[in-house]
């Protein structure tokens, strides 16, 4: 099936009842046949479902629908894109490692990475996507990934997954991409060297406003049995003593790393996705494609109106053609260039509040990716924990607005960006 079959149909099985949509499977527990089943399950050597926390049919559909529309092999849904990032680090480092992250991120990874994670003994040093060869200076003996986004949030810039990639794979590091700002619609990171995906199901996968999750998805096409990465190499003492890499049969050593984040951290830690919003979220990515369509197209038309704009000071949207990304992102996005555009207004930190206030139609609120078009000053709440030295290297200033295009009438969007400007 090609993508817009899979975002309907993708992952759905014919239940007892027959049922044409999607039931929600509102269960803590679930029937073990006897103790010889239960013991098989909890072994790993039977699939089935144990426990809400672990598993729930529902998600289950949405996992399998998010793997195949990734071209993976496994993914796990959980209570956040946050949870998400921070299962899939701490799934591959511990205390003593080090990690290599772009220093282009949304401001809470950049607080995880730079603050929370050295608390737990993970030190994360930080290069400049726009230049790849910045990384390999930076990678040791202990380090154990490398992790960009595909467009950064805020700024924009266009990671060349590509050029990473083979950067990674020279030193067999797995690459971890969160590609919540492109989807896979718009950009399968799989087909350009990607080993995990992570997005952001509150964003445009789910595309309504409506709930909060996260995914992560094993693309199946790393190999984990190294001595650098003992979590997988060496007897785990959270499950049972299983060594990930050579215990498993070929089928699941494929999905080591994402079985790994199922049984020992969601099984642990806790941050399960509930079922009614892994039911919401398999309803948005039916529409996925339409609305990416739209939400690129509008995008387009307002960062062309904003350019043109005496009030204006500079906008960035990687499918301008004099844009910084442009080169990057016409090279990797086939099908638009996402629904983001950010601008620096004339006037500086109080005209860039003065506006937001002056919108109409455009909601002031602390996301991205819904159906209506959403708007925010990142220096003042999104990006606000970081310092001013921080903002200025991930490239917000004060005068920095972002704007998260819907898919209402282009006419009314610009309406409403005109009289508040």
């Amino acid at each position: 099936m090609k993508f817009d079959t899979l975002a309907v149909h993708g992952g759905q099985y014919q239940d007892k009842t027959l049922s044409r949509g999607i039931p929600i499977y509102k269960t803590t527990a679930y029937l073990f046949k006897d103790t010889e089943h239960a013991a098989k399950l909890f072994s790993l050597e039977e699939d089935g479902n144990i426990y809400a926390r672990i598993m729930n049919p529902t998600t289950t559909i949405l996992e399998e629908r998010v793997t195949k529309l990734e071209g993976g092999k496994a993914s796990l849904a959980l209570s956040s894109g946050t949870s998400a990032v921070f299962y899939s680090i701490i799934n591959i480092a511990r205390n003593g490692d080090e990690i290599i992250s772009s220093n282009k991120l949304y401001g809470g990874t950049h607080t995880m990475f730079d603050s929370i994670l050295p608390n737990m003994g993970i030190t994360t040093k930080f290069f400049d996507p726009n230049n790849p060869k910045s990384i390999e200076p930076l990678v040791n003996d202990k380090t154990k990934l490398i992790y960009i986004e595909t467009i950064s949030n805020p700024t924009l810039d266009v990671s060349p997954i590509g050029e990473i990639s083979e950067i990674a794979k020279k030193y067999h590091l797995p690459l971890v991409v969160d590609a919540t700002f492109t989807t896979p619609y718009l950009l399968r990171t799989i087909d350009y060297g990607a080993n995990i995906v992570i997005n952001s199901l509150s964003k445009w996968m789910g595309g309504h406003g409506a709930g909060i999750g996260g995914i992560v998805t094993d693309c199946g096409n790393f190999d984990w049995n190294d001595k650098r990465f003992p979590l997988y190499s060496e007897p785990d003492p959270n499950y049972h003593g299983m060594i990930w890499a050579k215990d498993l049969n070929k089928e699941k050593k494929d999905i080591a790393f994402v079985l790994r984040m199922r049984t020992v951290l969601l099984r642990n830690l806790g941050a399960c996705l509930s079922p009614d919003d892994a039911w919401l979220f398999t309803l948005g990515l039916e529409t996925l494609s339409v609305r990416m369509d739209r939400h690129s197209s509008n995008a387009k038309k307002v960062a062309d109106y904003l350019k043109n704009n005496k009030k204006v000071e500079w906008v960035r949207y990687p499918g301008l053609n004099d844009d910084p990304a442009y080169p990057i992102a016409s090279k990797y996005m086939k099908n638009g260039f996402g629904g983001m555009v950010v601008f620096g207004i004339k006037g500086g930190a109080d005209a860039g509040r003065n506006f937001i206030n002056k919108l109409k139609l455009f909601s002031h609120v602390a996301n991205v990716g819904d159906t209506k078009s959403t708007a925010t000053h990142p220096a003042t709440t999104t990006h606000s924990q970081m310092s001013e030295e921080e903002l200025i290297q991930t490239g917000i200033n004060s005068n920095f607005v972002r704007l998260s295009i819907g898919i209402e009438d282009i006419d009314d969007i610009i309406a409403d960006l005109e009289q508040a400007l």
